[in-house]
């Protein structure tokens, strides 16, 4: 983690930093983000700069059935009913009543009716004998993937506060620091400036001097001259 902090610049300490509470910061921030979004203008698809971006296919996915539903929602068609022709029995045409082919068709057809109810029967016996017991199953193993996925949301969680503990740490031993250099700062600007100006007084003084000395060299070759 210190690794992946350390080739980061961070400029800022949000749990130092509390001048953003202020509400005239506040305030000035958002006329800031607003007088910039109103002055950008993009002059270029940012997408074009993006390698290796497959096409767009809308249709990549798409069945036979997909697209017949698309179509009919496009044409505004209602959907088709429900078929129960299946589940029907219905006898030879009229006019095919005395064809023993037509007879037998239907006979046919019966008997795949019985077959399939048959069927359902003994799935729902199945079921009223075994299927609750497999839900019981079913159920036990999404408690379990239940209870692994909270046991795992936890961990995260504890993680998360651990790093957010860690990050306010140091924050505020950096505040700290910061706050220490920030007094040697101000105590050797404030040395500086008394310096600055002692020099600037020294300078004065030694000017003052040198104009009395200058002066007094003056009035001495006057009276030599004099003399």
């Amino acid at each position: 983690m210190s690794s992946t902090l350390s080739s980061f610049y961070v400029d800022a300490l949000p749990y130092i930093d509390q001048e953003y509470n202020d509400p005239q910061v506040r305030l000035a921030v958002a006329q800031l983000i607003e007088d910039e979004t109103r002055r950008y203008k993009p002059t270029k698809n940012y997408l074009e700069t993006v390698v290796n971006l497959p096409p767009h296919n809308i249709t990549q996915f798409e069945t036979e059935i997909l697209r017949n539903e698309f179509e009919r929602l496009k044409n505004g068609q209602p959907m088709e009913p429900l078929s129960m022709k299946r589940y029907e029995l219905p006898p030879p045409p009229t006019g095919k009543l005395n064809d023993l082919w037509s007879w037998n068709e239907s006979l046919e057809n019966s008997y795949s009716q019985l077959e399939h109810q048959s069927i359902r029967v003994d799935n729902l016996e199945l079921m009223n004998c075994y299927g609750a017991e497999a839900w019981k199953t079913y159920n036990s193993f999404l408690g379990k993937l239940a209870e692994r996925s909270r046991l795992q949301l936890e961990a995260l969680k504890k993680q998360i506060q651990e790093i957010n503990l860690e990050r306010k740490t140091r924050q505020i031993d950096a505040g700290e620091r910061i706050k220490i250099l920030e007094e040697i700062w101000v105590t050797l600007v404030s040395k500086n400036y008394e310096i600055e100006r002692a020099c600037v007084q020294l300078a004065s003084e030694n000017g003052k001097l040198e104009q009395k000395l200058l002066q007094k060299e003056s009035l001495n070759n006057d009276n030599d001259k004099n003399n």
